[in-house]
């Protein structure tokens, strides 16, 4: 096992430190996955690819990784405030399906596009709605500890039984309580959240299930940190997500885990993904870019032209998202593609020596703070430089490549767009009727566009550049 330290930063401290495992050589993490009522797009994508980047860089220092990523197939309503409709029983009704149906189809779509960009499972799938009895429990116990109440349409953890509560997203929490009135209804505090939800109607949701406080369904909160200390412990490593998430879900993940498990720290490390962004704004509906992995491959878009975009940028960073800047990171993908592929060819005798001299270097960019983005600008360096020969940069490009995902000396025939068979089309005609001046400024576009033409005596040969 490598003995170089990982730098991981911690949004819990706000500062990057030293991972220390809890059980030696070994590593636990637990990230936030998909609600399963409709297609998880690229945003959402950008966040399962950073995942796999940080398991795959413990994997390279030679840690044993234990990597449970949950789906939340009911509980998770309209509304963090624990109001509106469950995400999983409106799509039902919109779908007119049950809400097992709509949860197993947009599952199976979800893991075919982690499929499609490479993304190493996790050791364990985990279902909300399948771990009802240990939600129950986890409730039972909170609520034989004195941290939580009743109140007309749910149980809910009193937040003000918590001193530090807040501390990930370090709320001030006094100030929010005296800020803007709002209806809390029955609750206690604004802060407070459900941990148990009753049934408006008994008998209406299409799931619903028995409790000791009568019909209902579990809060979305209380679902991961059943799920997460089933399959990882009461307390563990790491816990991932997405920004969004460290004010509210978070937040109260870590205030009913602490409280119940008696751990001052639950989670050692918190990571927390940057958004995706489209015209400045996070990709959402209102704000546009949602495009889904299956509407980029209609557009003869690789879908790991997408990941190797996800690699350009720091996953602490946002990550600015146009049809513009993916077609430049597709031209990229293709062109480290084929380089590594031609590498390939070398029969020259590699000096070891050199190999490992340039792995520790690369070692080091990626172990502080999972900087991928260097490690990829380093590669580039790596395949440009004079001092090492094509054998070892063959070796290097693989072994990277471990950690990237990309896929790099699979050969694949690659599809030609249909907006470039359309300007190469243009084109001949142009050259059919001596148009000179516009077969020249067609093919200047063309070659912008990351393609090259040979005119042979069969015909017209088009290759990436």
């Amino acid at each position: 096992m490598n003995v170089m330290p990982i730098q991981i930063y911690n949004t819990l401290t706000r500062e990057k430190e030293e991972f220390e495992p809890i059980k030696k050589n070994h590593v636990g993490i637990y990230s936030c996955g998909p609600t399963v009522y409709w297609y998880q797009h690229i945003g959402n994508l950008r966040t399962y690819v950073s995942n796999d980047l940080i398991k795959r860089i413990f994997l390279y220092n030679g840690y044993k990784v234990k990597h449970i990523i949950n789906v939340t197939d009911v509980g998770h309503l309209t509304s963090d405030a624990d109001t509106g409709e469950d995400k999983m029983e409106r799509a039902a009704k919109k779908e007119g399906k049950k809400a097992s149906e709509i949860a197993a189809h947009y599952f199976d779509v979800f893991k075919k596009d982690l499929d499609k960009l490479n993304i190493l499972e996790p050791n364990v799938w985990p279902k909300a709605s399948e771990h009802i009895k240990e939600q129950i429990a986890l409730v039972k116990t909170l609520e034989k500890k004195g941290y939580t109440y009743k109140t007309k349409d749910g149980i809910y953890f009193d937040t003000s039984k918590l001193e530090d509560y807040g501390k990930l997203a370090r709320l001030n929490v006094v100030k929010l309580q005296a800020g803007k009135r709002i209806d809390i209804g029955d609750k206690k505090n604004k802060t407070d959240f459900a941990l148990w939800k009753f049934s408006d109607k008994p008998g209406v949701r299409q799931q619903e299930w028995k409790s000791p406080w009568g019909l209902g369904f579990p809060g979305w909160h209380i679902e991961c940190s059943a799920m997460s200390s089933k399959y990882l412990g009461k307390q563990f490593d790491i816990h991932t997500g997405g920004q969004e998430h460290i004010p509210v879900h978070h937040t109260n993940e870590i205030a009913q885990s602490e409280c119940a498990f008696g751990k001052k720290q639950w989670v050692n490390y918190w990571i927390h993904f940057a958004w995706l962004l489209f015209k400045g704004k996070k990709v959402s509906k209102s704000g546009g870019g949602l495009y889904t992995l299956s509407q980029l491959e209609e557009k003869e878009y690789d879908a790991l032209a997408l990941r190797y975009l996800c690699l350009t940028t720091h996953y602490r960073k946002p990550l600015n998202f146009t049809v513009e800047i993916l077609n430049s990171a597709m031209r990229s993908y293709l062109r480290l593609k084929k380089i590594v592929i031609e590498l390939k060819k070398s029969k020259e005798k590699k000096n070891k020596k050199n190999i490992e001299t340039v792995k520790k270097q690369f070692l080091e960019i990626i172990n502080n703070d999972f900087n991928t983005s260097r490690g990829l600008s380093f590669l580039w360096e790596i395949l440009r430089d004079d001092r090492l020969n094509d054998s070892e940069k063959y070796e290097l490009a693989l072994d990277f490549d471990k950690v990237f995902g990309l896929r790099l000396d699979e050969e694949k025939e690659i599809k030609i767009p249909k907006e470039i068979q359309k300007l190469v089309d243009e084109r001949e005609e142009a050259r059919k009727i001596k148009d000179w001046k516009n077969a020249d400024e067609l093919r200047e576009k063309i070659n912008k566009a990351g393609y090259v033409l040979n005119d042979t005596k069969e015909g017209v040969e088009i290759k990436n550049v």
